[in-house]
């Protein structure tokens, strides 16, 4: 006969642990699938981080100082000789190679660039550049 402390659950026991484990795990779904809803969708972040890596090198790839250029089309870049005619540069709904041809797998991709000139004691020491890739409700500084 066994006794009384080895005779296992009853069945009020199960119930409320199944009752307690399904809270739980609700609750932690729950949190995954806001998490998951609120994030931007990966390959998004990557094309917009390769857009904005494209550009910004393409920009520090120019001289710091000014130089005079004629004012390209459209979103034509290649006409842009110095680090400053980026200033402004902005395209809306799509992204343009250097030469101003849509690239179309990136339609509904904006960018902006800006650039800032800092002085040191008066004297222009140097330009801060930000490029602002984004898509709906998602962007990338």
């Amino acid at each position: 006969m066994l006794s009384k402390s080895a005779r296992g659950f009853t069945l009020i026991e199960m119930v409320v642990a199944i009752v307690i484990l399904g809270v739980g795990l609700s609750g932690l779904l729950l949190t995954f699938t806001t998490v998951s809803k609120n994030n931007a969708d990966p390959i998004i972040s990557k094309q917009m981080l390769a857009v904005a890596e494209e550009i910004m090198e393409e920009i520090a790839l120019k001289p710091y100082t000014p130089a005079s250029n004629t004012a390209p089309a459209a979103c034509a870049r290649d006409t842009y000789n110095d680090v400053s005619d980026y200033n402004g540069y902005a395209t809306t709904g799509k992204i343009c190679d250097l030469e101003g041809t849509t690239i179309a797998n990136l339609n509904g991709y904006s960018l902006s660039v800006s650039v800032a000139v800092s002085a040191l004691s008066g004297i222009a020491a140097s330009k801060k550049i930000t490029v602002t890739v984004s898509k709906d409700s998602s962007s990338f500084t």
